[in-house]
């Protein structure tokens, strides 16, 4: 035991574990520049030249004074350290915000993203405050929590597989680039579709985002590169064939009755709130949204004569609302395409018809100078195109909650270095209305997600 312990605190035992793990992490990063750092363990572990820890002296163990803020210290240096790596490359934590993909996910469900399930991504923007996304605390979203002083390109590690159909994924919001300081809840695009660039830049502060620090968002990918998509009358299609109905997919439908009221009880044992359905008594019918699941026990309910799903038919608005916010295109979120999803190393011929649905992608993704001449054609970079070979990988994604999502209907593809990670499992539920203690979903602690 005794040959066990020196042989563990010899320092050429850990300059030799440490070194190891640190080449594989190399390898993992595919970046030989940083087997600069193995002269830094060696000057640590065996020739100490540096004090690595400059917060406590040398001398501080053989001392005999300990003192409590060295302690905190050298504690508080290597959490912030530990929890860094494992936020960027292995597991983030996560907390649902909106019910844009209830019942599958609810507001207040804290979740775990894994980041190895499709690689973790090194950062673009790597000088930043830890633990916090893109602005400091306290600050109101004002203040931003990095520096743009170094910037990587998109590169992403190797993981366990790619992103799947029907994969539940959280993603940087594609239209995040830019962002309106007094209004950042409404995307900056759909602001200067309704108010004008002009009225927008003159009455409020806007600033600029990296991929990496753009707002996070969650949903479900129902198709990816190379999948053909169409929504029909609120039902969606994958490359022709209808697509997987999820339990706990919710819309918004229509219920009418005889004339009398459904008993409240109905409402309450089926788990619809009071903010989920809306009563028109002048018509004797309830707006309603919830799961498929329930609609078909409300169906049988005495006396409801008529249910059908509720949908939008708005194609003028939709110019507005709906990509490509095109006046050639009226899609609405219930009627919705054929689109197909840009794939990596694919060919498309560019025409003045497809050009709107895929102008963001060639132009601000995949960063190319584009610009269109009348008469003349589709300029990139400089030259007259009639085809582009995408680059990267994009993802069509909807919330689960149809009618209550703002997803890629209303704002396009999801580009594959936007991708954060998997959703893994939900670690912690609380209904925040209800308070903290009362609040508890004790039955979705540690339930993975499907």
């Amino acid at each position: 035991m005794k040959k066990i312990k020196e042989i563990l605190s010899n320092k050429w035992f850990k300059f030799g574990y440490i070194t190891i793990a640190y080449l594989l992490f190399i390898l993992w990063l595919r970046n030989p520049w940083l087997i600069i750092g193995v002269a830094v363990i060696y000057d640590m572990y065996i020739t100490k030249k540096v004090n690595w820890t400059f917060w406590k002296p040398r001398n501080y163990k053989q001392s005999g004074k300990r003192s409590a803020v060295v302690e905190w210290v050298d504690a508080i240096v290597f959490a912030v350290i530990a929890a860094s790596i494992i936020r960027i490359f292995f597991i983030e934590a996560y907390v649902i915000p909106s019910p844009s993909m209830e019942k599958t996910l609810l507001v207040g469900d804290y979740l775990f993203v894994s980041k190895t399930a499709y690689g973790p991504r090194v950062p673009n923007t790597p000088i930043s405050f830890p633990f916090v996304h893109h602005s400091l605390p306290f600050t109101n979203n004002q203040t931003k929590s990095f520096l743009t002083w170094i910037q990587w390109p998109y590169k992403r590690l190797a993981g366990f597989g790619e992103v799947k159909r029907n994969d539940v994924v959280v993603f940087n919001f594609p239209e995040g680039d830019t962002v309106v300081l007094q209004n950042q809840e409404v995307s900056y695009y759909r602001l200067v579709r309704e108010q004008g660039r002009d009225f927008v830049w003159n009455n409020n502060d806007i600033i600029v985002r990296p991929v990496d620090k753009k707002e996070n968002y969650i949903k479900r990918c129902v198709a990816v590169g190379g999948d053909y998509l169409q929504v029909k009358n609120g039902q969606l299609f994958i490359n022709g064939k209808p697509s997987e109905l999820f339990k706990g997919q919710q819309s918004t439908f229509i219920v009418r009755t005889n004339g009398t009221p459904i008993n409240p009880s109905v409402f309450e044992n089926l788990g619809i709130s009071q903010e989920n359905y809306q009563i028109i008594p002048e018509q004797s019918a309830y707006y309603i949204n919830t799961t498929h699941e329930n609609i078909s026990k409300i169906k049988s309910v005495e006396n409801v004569v008529f249910v059908s799903e509720n949908l939008n038919t708005d194609y003028d608005q939709a110019q507005i609302d709906i990509f490509p916010h095109n006046k050639g295109f009226r899609w609405t979120e219930d009627n919705f395409g054929p689109l197909w999803v840009p794939k990596k190393g694919a060919t498309i011929k560019l025409t003045p018809q497809n050009w709107p649905l895929y102008e963001r992608v060639i132009g601000v993704y995949e960063q190319n100078k584009v610009e269109v001449k009348a008469g003349s054609g589709i300029y990139i970079n400089g030259k007259l195109a009639n085809s582009y070979t995408f680059k990267m990988n994009y993802y069509f994604m909807m919330g689960d909650n149809r009618h209550n999502s703002a997803d890629s209907r209303f704002w396009g593809f999801v580009p594959e270095d936007h991708v954060v990670g998997k959703a893994s499992f939900i670690w912690f539920s609380v209904d925040n209305q209800k308070g903290l203690l009362g609040g508890i979903r004790w039955s979705r602690i540690f339930r993975g997600i499907h």
